[in-house]
């Protein structure tokens, strides 16, 4: 279940929410249908045990997992090893490797950035394999957005990271303008092939938008040391 940082800041109708939709998501599993629950249940709520509200200082936020069996492992964006680099994750990479001039990851596994602080949050923690969106009429958004709550609430530096028209709505749930705990917020359109070039006069595309290092000069001129995003 959720972890006791993150629970002990949440409401408590909330968490009891997220049990009842975790025993859905196990409940269904065991029942060995054709339809399984995405990711495996024990990484479910794995980004909240790899970032920790103490350590979180960046936050992207994904829309759901990869409904690929063997794919999705709890993090927004991110991919098991050993699998296909998705196609939107190839072109963070692409993004990454040339904002801050490091070299190509190889693999599709986010854990070190969750390790290091950044919280890869998708709105909706599960999926019916082979059915994206399957999971949005869960309630799943509540539980999410309690934790972006707890994270605009928490007495430290934080960036969020919200790409697509899908995060930029929850993204205007939260109120950045009147934050005073040092709350930044950088946009731009989705990483998808789909979206990844096209911006407009509002949002830039996110290929050439240089969220990595745009983050790191917030932190760094907040007196604070950057983010490590090399993967390699």
């Amino acid at each position: 279940m959720i972890p006791d940082g993150w629970a002990a800041r949440m409401r408590g109708d909330i968490l009891k929410k997220a049990e009842i939709l975790y025993q859905k998501a196990v409940d269904l599993n065991n029942l060995n249908l054709s339809e399984n629950i995405l990711p495996p249940c024990d990484m479910i709520f794995r980004a909240l045990y790899l970032t920790p509200p103490e350590n979180t200082r960046c936050v992207i936020l994904g829309q759901d997992p990869y409904p690929t069996p063997g794919v999705a492992n709890g993090l927004a964006f991110s991919a098991n090893p050993g699998q296909k680099i998705p196609a939107s994750l190839r072109n963070i990479f692409r993004e990454l490797t040339e904002d801050i001039k490091c070299d190509m990851p190889s693999e599709p596994d986010l854990t070190p950035w969750a390790e290091r602080g950044v919280l890869l949050l998708n709105a909706n923690l599960t999926v019916i394999a082979g059915k994206p969106g399957s999971c949005v009429n869960w309630g799943w958004q509540e539980i999410t957005g309690d934790i972006l709550r707890v994270c605009m609430e928490l007495n430290h530096t934080i960036a969020f990271l919200f790409w697509g028209g899908y995060a930029h709505k929850v993204a205007k749930t939260l109120d950045f303008e009147n934050n005073k705990n040092n709350k930044i917020a950088f946009y731009s359109s989705h990483p998808s092939p789909l979206g990844a070039r096209h911006g407009n006069e509002n949002i830039p595309a996110f290929l050439g938008s240089r969220p990595f290092s745009r983050v790191n000069q917030y932190f760094i001129s907040n007196g604070e040391a950057p983010i490590d995003w090399k993967l390699i």
